[in-house]
């Protein structure tokens, strides 16, 4: 299964570029093949400065070894050894009508000191932050993602998107970090489900990705901004990294496992605001951003 997963991800890495360079029309990923010292490595992507995206990493890693004391306190175990390999990416645009998104798909196994498994499963999802909502954008994500889901288990899609409207919440805002998506953890074989459906289920909602995102990218990547519009998406991406490094247990996963850096901080964009208690005006555009992200939205 690891060696099936890491060969998807490593052609979904490719398709995904690909569809991102190609909305982008100018700028190119940049990548960047690295090794871990304890074991395994990955292949980083990069984009920078386009005509639309203003930073964004797509990266795979495969990375095997002695779990972490850390981690191993974490998962109640003890002398085990693991194997993680993932796609994660983070797309942030240069037009602050265009939305960040964000995707993860990942397959996680535990062994014993003779190399058995003992444990194994799936995770991922996909969700959107954008700056200046426009509720059509919405509705086509989580249409997306749903029409993913429902092809596996209708109730897949309720279950993830109140688990992603739950997970990316900062807490210490009260308030999400966007308009949510998917979120699933822990997907482990079941009577119900094996790890070939869940491979299955994880591979669709994988290949989801470019049609629930690039059709956003081309409606509003032309659209005009205002200098004041450009603070906002800035304020607001001050959010979004608040969260990675508060909240997001990759980043930390990462960070605690002797992670490379680089990869794990990608998601960080390049230009950000913190301004002192700063309110949008009532009734603004920026004001009914806000009052969206207090409360989750049943978008479809």
């Amino acid at each position: 299964m690891k060696d099936k997963f890491y060969k998807y991800i490593q052609n979904l890495q490719n398709t995904i570029t690909a569809g991102l360079e190609a909305i982008d029309g100018n700028a190119k990923f940049e990548e960047d093949i690295w090794v871990r010292p304890e074991g395994g490595g990955g292949r980083t992507r990069v984009i920078q400065n386009g005509n639309v995206f203003e930073k964004g990493g797509v990266n795979i890693s495969g990375v095997h070894g002695k779990l972490p004391d850390s981690m191993q306190k974490y998962f109640g175990v003890e002398d085990a050894d693991f194997f993680a390999c993932g796609l994660s990416l983070v797309i942030h645009p240069k037009n602050p009508m265009v939305p960040t998104v964000h995707a993860n798909w990942r397959y996680f196994e535990m062994y014993d000191k003779t190399g058995n498994i003992v444990d194994q499963w799936f995770g991922g999802g996909q969700d959107l932050t954008p700056y200046y909502l426009f509720e059509e954008d919405a509705k086509h994500f989580h249409q997306t993602c749903k029409t993913a889901c429902d092809k596996h288990n209708t109730a897949f899609y309720p279950k993830y998107k109140a688990r992603c409207d739950e997970y990316f919440h900062n807490t210490h805002r009260n308030e999400a970090r966007g308009i949510g998506g998917l979120f699933f953890d822990y997907c482990k074989a079941t009577d119900e489900m094996s790890m070939e459906n869940w491979y299955d289920f994880v591979t669709e909602v994988g290949n989801s990705f470019l049609e629930a995102y690039l059709p956003i990218v081309e409606k509003r990547k032309e659209l005009p901004y205002t200098k004041a519009q450009r603070n906002w998406q800035e304020i607001r991406r001050g959010r979004y990294v608040e969260f990675n490094l508060v909240h997001d247990k990759g980043t930390l996963f990462g960070l605690k496992t002797n992670g490379r850096i680089e990869s794990i901080l990608m998601s960080l964009p390049p230009h950000v605001q913190w301004v002192y208690n700063h309110k949008p005006e009532d009734g603004s555009e920026e004001a009914k951003l806000i009052e969206v992200l207090k409360k989750p939205i049943e978008w479809v």
